[in-house]
């Protein structure tokens, strides 16, 4: 198959030759033009990959790689990329988040809801895709899930106990996926540490974040991370964060009650998105109020501001390179026309950003 190269431009960073400064500084990673990037993906070599969700006309490809020389290619093959609102469950309909397990497999879970509309049943799917032969090997469809009132948003695998964990905001909660046999789970449905705060206002820029309607903007559970022993999570319009033992989490015959007695609101994290949790059961997060980047230290529970910058404008995904930089999409969602009575204040191009760990 011929492989089609995107012209949209990627800064290739290096690295100054000079003493690290104790203060860390944001960096532009690259830029995609028109494009909004909201999910990314590193492999242990190095491969990257972002996630572009449909939510406008200014839609090209769901899921591309970056290569080391900055190009751009679909992945994994220009098919899956290419729309078809026939066959759904063979194509992207809106991709949104990616993972790389401790395997180095790739998981894309695409919520299928366009132009951020209801989802589409047929085509909700996770892919578990072979990064040495760049192949689709399963794909998980959630039919036992009522997948009309779904709303599937993030997802963290465990490769240990072969489950994986996705937050749906739509009907707040955590779905647990059986990897082996392909069933799901619904479990803390609707509670408070899955619930958004309906007195929250979101304020960006000093501008409450509504839709056209005047719908005040609110999420219930939205970012995860799997932090080896522990499951992190958090609703978008809740400023706490929660966690829960990931063995709880994972165990089917432990009951609702003694399930839910086993979170823990582990401190106030102001208002973030997604999150990424590294090797050490550090947990990554954004502040898009506040414009900052923020580390959550496991071993002494303390948050510590890694970078405030004007440009993190929602920072939405995570991901941590080899080169030992957190990577971070921008994904400007307050910025839409959605959340601007139709106008578009977007600051183009779109960007991803990283900062030195």
């Amino acid at each position: 198959m011929k492989k089609h190269v995107y012209t949209l431009a990627f800064v290739l960073c290096t690295t100054l030759g000079m003493a690290q400064s104790s203060k860390r500084t944001l960096e532009e990673a690259a830029q995609f033009g028109k494009y909004q990037p909201v999910g990314l993906a590193i492999s242990p070599e190095g491969r990257t990959f972002v996630t572009f969700p449909k939510w406008s006309k200014d839609y090209k490809n769901a899921l591309i790689e970056i290569k080391s020389d900055g190009t751009q290619v679909p992945y994994p093959n220009q098919a899956w990329n290419q729309e078809d609102s026939l066959h759904p469950q063979d194509h992207f309909v809106s991709l949104q988040a990616l993972y790389v397990d401790a395997d180095n497999t790739l998981w894309a879970l695409d919520p299928a809801n366009p132009s951020f509309g209801k989802s589409i049943p047929e085509g909700i799917k996770l892919l578990k895709i072979n990064l040495k032969t760049n192949a689709v090997e399963r794909v998980y469809r959630f039919e036992d899930l009522p997948r009309e009132k779904t709303g599937l948003n993030d997802v963290n695998v465990d490769t240990k106990r072969q489950v994986a964990f996705l937050s749906d905001p739509g009907r707040a909660a955590v779905v647990v996926l059986d990897l082996k046999t392909g069933k799901s789970r619904t479990v803390l449905e609707k509670h408070p540490s899955t619930t958004a705060d309906p007195a929250y206002k979101l304020r960006i820029d000093g501008i409450e974040v509504k839709d056209q309607s005047g719908k005040s903007f609110s999420s219930n559970v939205n970012g995860i991370a799997l932090a080896g022993e522990y499951f992190y999570y958090r609703p978008i319009t809740q400023t706490k964060l929660y966690r829960i033992p990931t063995a709880a989490l994972a165990d089917a015959s432990l009951p609702k009650a003694e399930l839910e007695s086993k979170v823990e609101a582990v401190g106030e994290a102001g208002i973030s998105h997604g999150m990424f949790a590294d090797k050490a059961g550090n947990v990554y997060m954004g502040d898009s109020e506040k414009k900052t980047l923020y580390r959550f230290n496991a071993q002494n529970r303390t948050f510590e501001t890694l970078v405030q910058d004007e440009r993190l404008l929602w920072p939405d995904s995570f991901a941590i390179g080899p080169d030992g930089y957190l990577y971070v999409t921008a994904a400007q969602y307050q910025r839409a026309p959605k959340f601007n009575q139709g106008q578009n204040r977007v600051d183009y191009p779109y960007r991803l950003y990283r900062v030195k760990l």
